[in-house]
């Protein structure tokens, strides 16, 4: 089973006086690497959060954002009347020193003032508030982990079907390889024909043609990219998420016995071949970076 390292979840949980959402979105990463933005007042409860989240997400590039508003929808924030009043006399004084006129939109003016919004928000929560942050959190993860669940039965599928086309090109090989070695052998005795005055040991020279063809000959390539493709699918279905890692590995391996099949082939249109090979490859090497 493949998790996906992207996604979003969001989740609301209510107490009896507060209501708490709860929103966490992930991308990928070689680490996990968590940022945690909490009311005030929970700060106490980052660590249980922090620990929470790692252990379930294990792997990735995540932002949780937690906001708290009352229950009952009433607002926490009120106007400091005490200041306004103080306010209010102050430049009720200055107006008579100065002789100049009072306001004549009083509101406008004191709100303008510091320390005139009062937030009633307090220093500390009580054990059932603290649970239900936990509890908005947790359904928010597992929103999350829904989301990289079907990310990943995507990306499942697009790695069958990149694995399948280079198994198909890969067949395809076979179809060049003694028109390849024929020509490789043919260009050789051809350009000694073109050399009148050479002399040379005939038996040597098949010794160092079979010596030759045998570093062009790319049976063992065929078979180890053949292993790396059948371990990659194998590892795609492992019943435990985080195959991530090992899937890029996998991935490396093919790449060098790709590239050696393009080294050694000799034969356009076994270069071809191995370009196809190499978009296939790119293709699974750009999403596997996103596989948990």
């Amino acid at each position: 089973m493949l998790l996906s390292m992207t996604g979003f979840g969001k989740a609301t949980a209510e107490s009896e006086n507060k209501k708490i959402t709860a929103e966490i979105k992930s991308l990928n990463s070689k680490q996990m690497d968590l940022t945690v933005r909490l009311p005030h007042v929970f700060r106490d409860s980052e660590a249980d959060i922090r620990a929470d989240i790692t252990r379930a997400l294990i792997r990735g590039k995540a932002d949780i954002v937690v906001s708290v508003e009352s229950a009952q929808g009433a607002s926490d924030v009120s106007l400091n009347v005490a200041a306004l009043a103080q306010y209010k006399d102050l430049i009720s004084n200055a107006a008579a020193a100065l002789g100049i006129p009072e306001p004549a939109d009083w509101y406008s003016v004191l709100l303008r003032f510091p320390d005139i919004m009062h937030a009633d928000a307090a220093d500390s929560v009580t054990d059932e508030e603290t649970a239900t942050l936990r509890r908005a959190v947790a359904d928010a993860v597992e929103q999350l982990t829904a989301h990289r669940r079907a990310e990943g039965i995507r990306l499942e599928e697009f790695f069958r079907t990149r694995i399948a086309n280079i198994a198909a090109l890969l067949d395809e090989v076979p179809r060049y390889e003694g028109e390849r070695l024929s020509r490789i052998r043919a260009r050789i005795e051809d350009g000694l024909a073109k050399i009148s005055v050479a002399e040379y040991d005939k038996g040597r020279l098949e010794q160092e043609m079979i010596f030759y063809i045998e570093k062009l000959d790319i049976s063992e390539e065929k078979q180890r990219l053949t292993q790396h493709l059948r371990y990659f699918i194998e590892t795609l279905e492992l019943p435990e998420p985080g195959q991530g890692k090992k899937l890029g590995f996998i991935a490396q391996e093919m790449g060098r016995e790709i590239n050696t099949l393009g080294s050694k082939s000799n034969h356009a249109e076994m270069q071809i071949i191995v370009v196809k090979m190499k978009d296939e490859l790119e293709q699974i090497k750009e999403q596997v970076l996103n596989v948990l």
